[in-house]
């Protein structure tokens, strides 16, 4: 997906922010969404610590039902699109649920090149399962197989052609990338979506001007809790990247 596509689709002209969510259980999960609303954030993402897929699914299902028209991302820990694609496809299928993005931490892409046989094997699964949503696929992610930095550039390259929005980290949850790592990312990217999913903070956010899509947890939670938006922080990220839009307005 290209940027432009990607920041008309959520009518933002600066990073789109998309909260992740460590559900523990459908009230306060919900209670976390009606905060990300109010705030203006894009959408979330839910992310399964503390169970298993089985358990998840149905709060996935109760959050569908309490916000039809969200835009709803899920990331099943430690399980890659290959065998999420159907499980989203099935759910949607028996009861309806609709999950519009899959964030999976590693999309299996080897930055040297070759014949990307699992990152492959993915994309069959994605096409064969039927399931539309878009695909954020993990690249030189955190707690996945090291890059070398030298490499940067070219995993985002090799990724480009296996997902919607080429996905980065820093080098563990709550650290801020590098923003070297973000320039070649966004060099080997070239116009597809770039999203980062750990790091950003109100206070840092304003450096990333190369990044599409902020995928922030810890950044906006609550002081030494895992659990639950801090709404006054998500309110000053929005803040940032409301101006950064507006600079990119006006230098258009």
């Amino acid at each position: 997906m290209n940027r432009l596509e990607f920041h008309k689709s959520f009518k933002a002209t600066g990073p789109v922010v998309i909260p992740v969510i460590h559900v523990l259980d459908t009230p306060r999960t919900v209670k976390n969404i009606e905060i990300a609303i109010r705030e203006g954030a894009a959408g979330v993402f839910l992310i399964n610590h503390d169970f298993g897929v089985p358990e998840f699914l149905p709060i996935i299902t109760d959050v569908r039902r309490h916000f039809p028209s969200l835009f709803l991302g899920v990331n099943f820990l430690g399980v890659s699109g290959r065998d999420a694609f159907p499980v989203l496809a099935r759910v949607e299928q028996e009861n309806g649920t609709t999950v519009d993005a899959y964030w999976a931490d590693n999309a299996h892409i080897d930055e040297k090149g070759g014949d990307q046989e699992t990152a492959n094997d993915i994309a069959a699964a994605r096409h064969e399962s039927g399931w539309r949503g878009l695909y954020f696929g993990g690249t030189a992610f955190k707690k996945q197989r090291p890059v070398k930095p030298e490499d940067y550039a070219a995993a985002a390259r090799e990724a480009r052609p296996f997902m919607d929005v080429i996905t980065t980290s820093g080098t563990a949850t709550g650290i801020e990338a590098d923003l070297g790592k973000i320039d070649d990312f966004r060099e080997g990217a070239g116009d597809q979506a770039l999203a980062l999913a750990s790091g950003i903070t109100p206070e840092n956010a304003q450096s990333y001007t190369k990044v599409d899509c902020f995928m922030v947890a810890t950044g906006i939670n609550e002081e030494g809790n895992f659990y639950d938006i801090d709404a006054g922080r998500l309110r000053r990220l929005m803040e940032v990247t409301r101006n950064l839009g507006a600079e990119a307005r006006d230098a258009a």
